[in-house]
């Protein structure tokens, strides 16, 4: 299907909302915004409950996630990172062992992609506007020995100034993402936490809203393992340097406006 047309003729998505207790249904006013009634954002602020992925899409969510993890594989993890939309959707149909992306299965990732994730608390930008935006590699440099990629010009620079100011103890643990990554991160999340909807976006930006699409990055401690995405990175000595550091700044500091997590490991440059 050309994916220019694909909003236009699909029905419209609904992303369902589902409050424990309430039994309520986010209301989608346009398929391109998805945005909830103002009615019940209210009553999910009233009662503080987590909002959960529909039923509807609990079978697509293990299926989607199950090929993203094969496409992966068949691409390699660095060219995974930067994988455009089109071409996962065209590697499914070609590739037997993986499989064409069913027509509930689409609808769920662009659900996914074009919802108002406010309705459960994520108050961040929407950074892409378009689920088949591409990243192109000419305007990327791959970090030698990390399978990641950074924008060359100022994210570069950044990154290569920290280097030479914290030192080769640091590495780089997440740069570039695509759609397609972002995708796989937050539907492996999803999965992780039972379809919750409000835990997953705590720690993972949904798909549309994740600045590493656009110059941000992500710094370690080598040899400090996935302690490096917990808040034990910040009692690093690396840690401690980074913040004397003026060119740079933290994205997501405690209690942050956008409802993530303290990460302070990611690097903001944009």
């Amino acid at each position: 299907m050309n994916r220019r047309n694909f909003l236009k003729q699909s029905n419209k998505l609904a992303i369902g909302a589902i409050v424990t207790g309430l039994n309520a249904k986010a209301i989608i006013t346009s398929p391109e915004l998805m945005v909830p009634s103002d009615s019940i954002i209210t009553s999910i602020k009233e009662v503080h409950k987590d909002v959960f992925l529909p039923s509807l899409y609990r079978s697509p969510l293990a299926s989607v996630r199950k090929k993203l993890k094969l496409v992966q594989r068949h691409v390699g993890y660095g060219n995974f990172n930067i994988l455009s939309f089109d071409d996962m959707l065209f590697i499914g149909r070609n590739y037997s062992k993986i499989g064409k992306f069913s027509k509930l299965e689409l609808e769920f990732i662009e659900s996914i992609f074009y919802y108002d994730p406010s309705v459960h608390g994520f108050y961040g930008d929407r950074i892409t506007l378009s689920i088949t935006e591409k990243i192109y590699k000419k305007a990327l440099y791959k970090v030698p020995h990390s399978g990641h990629y950074v924008y060359r010009g100022k994210t570069l620079d950044a990154y290569n100034h920290m280097k030479k100011d914290i030192g080769d103890s640091i590495i780089l643990t997440s740069g570039v993402r695509s759609v397609v990554k972002q995708l796989k991160l937050f539907v492996d999340k999803l999965y992780s936490v039972k379809a919750n909807l409000s835990l997953a976006s705590r720690s993972i930006a949904p798909p549309a809203f994740t600045y590493h699409s656009i110059g941000d990055f992500d710094i370690g401690k080598k040899g400090f393992g996935y302690a490096n995405f917990t808040s034990r990175f910040a009692l690093t000595d690396e840690f401690f340097r980074m913040k004397k550091l003026t060119y740079i700044d933290m994205r997501y500091t405690v209690n942050n406006k956008d409802g993530v997590r303290y990460e302070p490991w990611h690097i903001k440059t944009v």
